[in-house]
């Protein structure tokens, strides 16, 4: 519980970068956030290569939740850890549980290989969800309404409905949620950004608020989703080469992205 609840803290503020922030995101919108997730980053196409291979929309999207709740304290970065995944099980499609298989893949993962035995106990939390989840249920129930995704994966982990691995397992979700039903659908305003190093570290340039709140006022006035905002930054708030070429290749206002990392 915050103070914040019974009195008003006041923050201190860079108005003049809070508001060159809020124009750069509202001339950017929603549609350069889908660009990017759907053409720059590497972790997408991660997701379209397994999908192509598996031919099961089923296992894939389950797979995919399970890999992202497992997915922190890693040996590589991001995209190279999604690629691993990606190649492991097109390869080598669970005959078992998916408890099981990361029991055999993490251990000999070169992306993934800190605290194991952590990460299956958290899979064998959620084996139980996921198994009795069909297809239908993914589309119907959480695709259309990704907020309740969110709560029942924090219930079923024990975790906080905020905690970053629980988010970003909805992120990931969406992406594959794209591929294999073939549509696109918003992330809801109500989820809120990640919660890590590098966007506690980019919030800390406009204001000593807490960066969950900040972004979800800044979502807010902008009218677009939290998560969709994580997608529009995390270009510009790492180092990779690939990236930032795709950025430009593929997205029109790639200059405003860039001026982002400048504010």
């Amino acid at each position: 519980m915050t103070l914040d609840r019974f009195f008003r803290v006041k923050y201190k503020t860079d108005e003049a970068k809070i508001f060159r922030l809020k124009e750069i995101l509202s001339e950017l919108g929603i549609e350069c956030s889908r660009t990017i997730e759907e053409k720059v980053d590497l972790q997408f196409h991660a997701l379209e290569n397994l999908h192509k291979n598996l031919k099961d929309g089923e296992l894939f999207i389950k797979l995919v939740i399970a890999n992202a709740i497992v997915s922190y304290q890693l040996t590589a970065t991001g995209e190279e850890w999604w690629w691993e995944f990606s190649m492991h099980f097109s390869r080598n499609p669970p005959l078992g549980g998916i408890d099981n298989a990361y029991s055999e893949f993490l251990p000999a993962s070169k992306t993934n290989r800190r605290l194991v035995s952590g990460k299956v106990r958290r899979l064998q939390k959620l084996e139980p969800f996921l198994e009795k989840l069909s297809l239908e249920d993914l589309k119907g129930h959480y695709f259309a309404g990704m907020s309740a995704l969110r709560d029942d994966l924090a219930q079923v982990l024990g975790s906080k409905r905020s905690a970053k691995t629980v988010v970003f397992a909805v992120k990931m979700f969406g992406y594959a949620g794209r591929i294999a039903f073939g549509e696109f659908v918003p992330y809801p305003t109500e989820i809120e950004i990640p919660d890590d190093v590098r966007i506690n570290t980019y919030t800390k340039r406009f204001t000593n608020e807490p960066p969950v709140r900040f972004w979800s006022r800044i979502a807010g006035e902008v009218g677009i989703p939290p998560l969709h905002i994580d997608s529009i930054l995390w270009p510009v708030l790492g180092r990779h080469k690939e990236v930032r070429e795709r950025l430009k290749k593929y997205c029109q206002r790639a200059d405003l992205v860039f001026e982002l990392a400048t504010l």
